[in-house]
């Protein structure tokens, strides 16, 4: 990167055009004296005269120091950013009730999971500094990811995310208790799950609340979304005849979700279609914001000494040029 410490010195620069220009126009006296100069009226100045080239030996020079007197430099920044960001695990509920067929995307019907996906990853991709982690859940609950600044990796980790791929029950305890086990020994400020079901906790060897008192031992908030609309809600399945919409109602335990966040000091949501769910994440991503303070540092390296020098040299052999070889008489 380069720069001028003293960048209105360059200003000086065209006042060289000025000096040649003048070395042009004005007239000395005559060397020599001749009958008439009629013919040599209208040539222009020859700069490879010796009057020329001292000329632009001494345009050189001064160019030189004053490239010298404004500090070329050029440097290196880097900065450091001491402050730790947030711990974060997303806890995402793939049962076979994410199957519903209640939300929308780009004008058409999708299930909750799809939505979901897409909305995790633009939560994740506007975080910095943060370390973010993944649990899936179902009948079982295990890590998907563990806690990483490497988002392209947590977002390919995302992307296989299936329904299914973890069973066909509900184990909100267990997915909760498996985040804490990410988060217990972080050192961050602020430990944050996010746990996104759409069902009631019917599996794992250890309950919501029990699970939410674990959390709250660690210092770890939690914020619970319970997705999905009210009532019965579209199924796509394969049947005899071909895919068939049939209608289920789901059973999302919104009692359980509220009681682990009120436990851990977090806050319960409820995502009922795209448009909610997308303003769920965009206020945690709002709410769990830490201020990041961001030294930098610049190290430059000075060429002043480079130019002056050359400068003087190009100086030193126009006076001697001057003096010797391209001596004007008188």
């Amino acid at each position: 990167m380069w720069r001028f410490s003293n960048p209105g010195l360059l200003s000086f620069l065209m006042a060289i055009p000025a000096i040649i220009w003048m070395e042009y126009r004005v007239k000395g006296k005559p060397a020599l004296l001749y009958s008439s100069i009629r013919p040599l009226k209208g040539t222009f100045y020859n700069f490879f005269s010796p009057r020329g080239i001292l000329l632009l030996l001494r345009s050189l020079a001064l160019i030189f120091l004053i490239l010298a007197l404004a500090r070329p430099q050029t440097g290196q920044s880097s900065t450091e950013v001491p402050t730790q960001g947030i711990d974060i695990m997303l806890a995402l509920d793939t049962s076979g009730s994410m199957q519903a067929m209640d939300f929308e995307s780009d004008n058409k019907s999708v299930n909750r999971l799809h939505v979901v996906k897409q909305v995790v990853a633009r939560f994740i991709k506007g975080r910095t500094n943060d370390l973010i982690g993944m649990v899936v859940f179902a009948e079982n609950a295990y890590t998907l990811c563990p806690l990483t600044l490497d988002y392209d990796v947590l977002t390919s980790f995302l992307d296989r995310v299936q329904i299914g791929m973890a069973g066909d029950g509900t184990a909100v305890g267990s997915a909760l208790a498996t985040a804490v086990k990410r988060l217990r020994d972080s050192e961050a400020k602020s430990k944050v799950v996010i746990l996104l079901t759409d069902g009631r906790n019917n599996a794992g060897a250890i309950g919501p609340e029990a699970a939410a008192k674990l959390a709250k031992s660690y210092n770890i908030k939690v914020y619970c979304i319970g997705a999905g609309t009210k009532g019965s809600v579209p199924f796509v399945v394969n049947s005899f005849f071909g895919e068939q919409t049939i209608y289920q109602k789901v059973d999302l335990d919104e009692d359980s979700l509220k009681l682990i966040a009120r436990i851990t000091g977090g806050e319960y949501f409820r995502a009922t279609d795209t448009q909610s769910m997308e303003a769920i994440y965009r206020k945690i991503d709002a709410m769990e914001k830490t201020p990041v303070k961001v030294k930098e540092y610049r190290v430059y390296t000075e060429y002043f000494s480079f130019f002056l020098a050359l400068g003087v040299f190009v100086l030193a052999i126009e006076v001697f040029l001057g003096n010797t070889w391209l001596r004007i008489i008188p």
